[in-house]
């Protein structure tokens, strides 16, 4: 989308959008789920689809405070991390429409070993302005793909120390070779 001319409103509209995005990974991570739910109104839909996009949903929520036990049930990771992506946003005076990609780290421990499921979301919102605040009128959250995979903390082993050091030794010539450049 190529936007030739923009208003403050929009530029301003769209920026408070991307913090609402952003604000629901941030309160995700750190088990806010007061100010996770503060993100919605209180009519709210919310629409899981665990099989992805073209899937039957697997969890329908409405209204503000059934989002309570969602985001309750992230208290069972030791440590979770979002990482937003691309976010497209559509505005329509006080509505708007935007897709974003998230890519989520869920750190457990199963049998006593520790594990990280990692899952590829997407989300596709309807927002909605009241009061001269954007809040999040109805998520559909897709799950693209996750993984389960045994996690290993990364330790210096003799393949990660060699790897490490032709690294460090990539970063240091690269640095000598624009200290040169500069010097020129």
């Amino acid at each position: 989308m190529i936007h030739t001319e923009i208003t403050a409103t929009e530029v301003a509209d769209r920026v408070s959008i991307r913090e609402l995005v952003d604000a629901y990974a941030h309160c995700a991570d750190r088990r806010e789920a007061e100010g996770q739910k503060s993100l919605f109104t209180e009519d709210t839909h919310f629409v899981v689809y665990m099989e992805g996009q073209g899937s039957e949903p697997t969890q329908v929520l409405d209204g503000r405070e059934a989002l309570t036990p969602v985001f309750d049930d992230l208290n069972r990771y030791q440590a979770t991390m979002h990482f937003n992506g691309q976010t497209t946003i559509s505005l329509d005076g006080d509505r708007a429409t935007g897709e974003s990609y998230c890519i989520a780290h869920h750190l457990f421990t199963e049998d006593g070993e520790r594990k990280l499921m990692i899952a590829w979301l997407r989300y596709g919102d309807t927002f909605v302005k009241l009061d001269r605040a954007w809040l999040s009128a109805e998520r559909h959250l897709y799950v693209d793909l996750d993984r389960d995979p045994a996690f290993t903390p990364v330790a210096p082993t003799p393949r990660h120390s060699a790897v490490s050091r032709r690294s460090g030794e990539r970063t240091t010539a690269l640095l000598a070779a624009r200290r040169g450049f500069a010097q020129r």
